[in-house]
């Protein structure tokens, strides 16, 4: 484990994000990681990506995605809530923030921004990949950024991985997590994805206007919905689909 917790002191702005109900709840109690893989689930709008984008800035490594210790733009790469957490790191987490760059093992894979950062890092001695991702399918570009970079014990975020993959590479994923979380590296995961969240010996963390809480795969609402849907699809489309 590399990160333990996190909060926010208060005396906090009025406005988005901190007007968020999971954003105000890590004034009140914080958010507390307790297992190697962690899932952040919700609705769009919930504030699941804003929580991980954060997450990122607290420990270092760019909101907008890429490689731990790694400045790809003039920015500090944090958001606002990213500047205004505080951070509970075990002595691992000390050493990947504070330690020396090339040495610090942690990257976050943000769906929305990937290809953009791979097209930038073309002409820049930090091309982890030597395969072109604008040459690959969505799919195959996000497996060969996960089979470089997630490959050992480190700090790995993940926004919506599942956006380029199909049911099978889903499935890849999990084990691909689980393996890692068994090695002793730290994954928190912001998704939509019920496969995903299936992964054994996850926490979970359900996030929403209630706030955020630890639940499990059974409870999810996702979970339900998918259920529901896939036994009768009719009963959740007539209302769209009848004139």
């Amino acid at each position: 484990m590399y990160l333990t917790q996190i909060s926010l002191p208060p005396g906090q702005p009025e406005e988005w994000p901190f007007t968020m109900a999971p954003v105000q709840e890590l004034g009140k109690q914080g958010l507390e990681f307790k297992r190697p893989v962690t899932f952040l689930v919700g609705e769009n709008g919930s504030g699941k990506s804003t929580l991980i984008e954060a997450i990122a800035g607290v420990c270092k490594i760019s909101s907008e995605g890429g490689k731990a210790g790694t400045k790809y733009s003039s920015t500090d790469g944090k958001t606002p809530l990213g500047a205004a957490l505080k951070a509970e790191f075990t002595t691992a987490g000390l050493r990947l923030t504070g330690g020396p760059r090339r040495k610090r093992n942690g990257f976050f894979l943000r769906a929305e921004t990937l290809f953009n950062l791979a097209r930038n890092l073309k002409s820049t001695p930090y091309g982890f990949w030597e395969s072109d991702l604008e040459a690959q399918s969505h799919g195959e570009g996000f497996f060969t950024v996960f089979d470089t970079m997630f490959t050992e014990a480190g700090l790995y975020l993940m926004d919506e991985p599942e956006a380029a993959l199909s049911f099978m590479s889903c499935l890849k994923l999990v084990g691909l997590l689980h393996e890692l979380g068994q090695s002793g590296a730290q994954i928190i995961c912001a998704t939509h994805s019920p496969i995903l969240a299936a992964t054994p010996g996850a926490d979970i963390i359900e996030v929403g206007e209630h706030g955020a809480r630890h639940t499990s795969w059974e409870q999810l609402e996702i979970v339900d919905h998918w259920r529901r849907y896939l036994a009768k699809p009719d009963k959740y489309l007539q209302h769209l689909t009848q004139d």
